[in-house]
This record gives C-alpha cells, structure tokens and sequence, in this order.
C-alpha cells in the first residue's frame, strides 16, 4: 500500500470499468484504487472482483444501489482515512478524465496545495465531444457559483481532484448535504471556507464514449439552489471543522 488512493464510483460501467483500472496502475507514481459500486446490474463489479486476482492494490466496497455520487465519495474518504492515506483522488470511470492527470493533481498537493482541482477552465474551455448547449450549462453553471460563493476558481463543479489527509480529517463529512453534482461544489465551498488552499491543475475533460451520462434535471436543480444554501450556512457560520 502507497500513500495514494484514487476514488472510482461506479454504476453501469462494465465497458470502461477494467480499461480505466489497467490505465491507472501502469502510472509512475503508483496509486493504489478504491472502486465504490452501486450494485450495478451491468456486472461491473464481478469484473473489478476478477481484476482484483491480478491487482492486490485494487479495493471495493459494494453497495445495496445507486445512494449518489455524494455518499459514494463519502463512503470511499472515511475507507482512505481509515487506512491512512496522504492524497485521496476522485475520478471518474468513464475516461472523461484522463488518469495521466493524477500525476499532476498530486504534484500540486505535493508542492502545497490542501485541495487540487482539475479544471476545464482556468485556461479557456478545454472540452472535447460535449455539445454547445452542455458546454455553455457548464461553464456558466461554475461562473454562477464563483459569483455567489465569492470562490476565486474557475470549474467549482470539477469531479476530478486530489485532496490531502488534513483536508478529509477537518471537514466534518456527516454534515456535507449534496449528493449529486452539488457534492463537488459543497466539498470546494467547505474546504475552501476552512481556510485551505485549492489550486487548479488545467485539464482536458473529454466526454465519455461508451456508456451512459448519469447527469439529470435534478442534478442541476440541486446545484442551483445548493449554492445560495450554503453560501447562506457559511455566512451564519454553520460551516465549521469537524470537533
């Protein structure tokens, strides 16, 4: 076992599950995997199982079905804490994030960043294969939460990012309340909020080419009204360190 761990939820992702695993253990540095899998009924977890005869740095926690991304992540951080890691990842299955980039999260952290956020905007807009209307809802949808949350980042919705043990063990996790795509944006907030340092890492974000987005209309009605709640948590001063 190594000091880091990536975080891959999973929910029908047989047609990318063992590629995107067999891609993450050929990197330098080596990084250990924890799948979370919501009882997908494609079997992706009986492929993970027979990967992990080959890969004895390969763990996964199974779950009774889709619980969300948010206490997917959860679940996957109290796991990385519990077994001591350092850097603690969170990427997606699907290649939409490219794992050559792991390298380059953790050299943030390394070099003093609590929090390393790969970012599809610090540079422009660096998104392959998604249509215009997605492009605009995100990149609009993060200058919506840097104008009320007063976040000095570009992508506050970005799911592919690197924190440090500190980080985990200071946010008191049972009182994050998203679980879809506000998750990403409550986790930067809290951090953020804590008095730690984000740093983003540009990126080149390409949709997913096989299976299927998990994306939906009450995903982004929950980050809509997510942010206005909890910029309103933080002025109150509800946001505090885990006791």
């Amino acid at each position: 076992m190594n000091d880091r761990l990536v975080i891959i939820p999973t929910y029908n992702e047989k047609e990318n599950i063992e590629n995107i695993i067999r891609y993450t253990f050929s990197l330098k540095p080596t990084f250990d995997i924890l799948i979370i899998e919501d009882n997908s009924p494609d079997g992706t977890a009986n492929i993970v199982k027979e990967l992990q005869k080959e890969f004895s740095n390969l763990y996964i926690i199974e779950r009774k079905g889709k619980l969300g991304l948010g206490t997917a992540y959860i679940a996957g951080f109290n796991w990385a804490l519990e077994h001591e890691y350092n850097y603690i990842f969170e990427m997606d299955a699907d290649f939409s994030h490219n794992p050559k980039d792991l390298v380059h999260l953790h050299q943030a952290c390394v070099q003093g960043a609590n929090m390393s956020i790969g970012s599809r905007y610090v540079t422009g807009v660096n998104v392959v294969n998604w249509p215009m209307s997605r492009v605009l809802l995100s990149y609009f949808a993060s200058k919506y939460v840097r104008f009320i949350t007063g976040m000095k980042i570009h992508d506050a919705t970005a799911g592919f990012v690197c924190y440090t043990r500190q980080v985990l063990e200071t946010i008191d996790l049972e009182q994050i309340r998203f679980k879809g795509y506000a998750f990403q944006i409550e986790m930067k907030f809290t951090t953020s909020t804590l008095g730690f340092q984000l740093k983003e890492v540009p990126i080149i974000f390409t949709d997913r080419t096989l299976g299927t987005s998990k994306m939906s209309k009450s995903i982004i009605k929950e980050a809509v009204l997510g942010v206005i709640s909890m910029k309103l948590r933080a002025l109150l001063g509800k946001i505090k360190a885990k006791k």
